[in-house]
């Protein structure tokens, strides 16, 4: 049997949105803490959002290049369960919180999979998106899948550009770890949609029903 890969809604903004995403399937929860992006979130909010989100529903804290003092600050007060960087951050800043973490790899470039392997060979796994670094991501842009990399033994993540309508082929084609959504399921930037929330989860399902 097929398994079927584990799905993130990120962006998540209000306590309904958590509790749609998980009623319709979600495994995990993204929170994001970087001050340009719409779907930006201060303590408070992100945490009347954790509190509403139920059990087994891992909550992924999201940031790019942030100072050390406001991260630190904040997971004093904010229970997440993995970290999810998509800066420029070295592989020592990652694994130096003592919490779980992913490791964004933009494909923009021309990354040295080996190399990024070698460095975050700690991270729970490496997420796989059409930009990183100093671009912000959710933008709905995807990549080159012909560019989707081998890395033995690494779990991968697939992220940029996902929707409802494309999910089901890039599962299909590339059998990642985890897909991770964003502006593929909202209505508007920083608003999901619950209706495609739902058709985007049992697409990922369907996909595994159908071998």
């Amino acid at each position: 049997m097929a398994r079927v890969p584990r799905v993130k809604i990120c962006g998540i903004t209000t306590a309904q949105e958590a509790t749609l995403a998980a009623e319709a399937g979600a495994d995990a929860i993204g929170l994001v803490f970087h001050e340009r992006s719409p779907r930006h979130l201060d303590p408070d909010r992100a945490a009347r959002i954790i509190a509403a989100t139920p059990a087994f529903v891992t909550v992924v804290g999201l940031f790019m290049n942030p100072e050390r003092r406001q991260l630190e600050t904040l997971l004093q007060i904010l229970p997440l369960e993995l970290l999810q960087f998509h800066g420029r951050e070295s592989g020592a800043f990652c694994r130096s919180f003592g919490r779980r973490y992913i490791k964004a790899v933009g494909m923009s470039g021309n990354p040295d999979m080996d190399s990024i392997a070698g460095e975050y060979g700690d991270a729970a796994a490496l997420l796989v998106d059409s930009h990183a670094g100093d671009r912000d991501g959710g933008s709905g842009e995807t990549f080159d899948w012909s560019r989707w990399p081998e890395v033995p033994d690494r779990r991968l993540i697939l992220a940029g550009g996902l929707n409802p309508g494309n999910v089901g082929q890039a599962i299909r084609e590339l059998r990642p770890w985890g897909v991770d959504v964003s502006s593929g399921v909202e209505s508007a930037p920083g608003r999901k949609d619950p209706e495609k929330m739902q058709q985007f989860i049992q697409e990922v399902h369907r996909v595994r029903e159908s071998h």
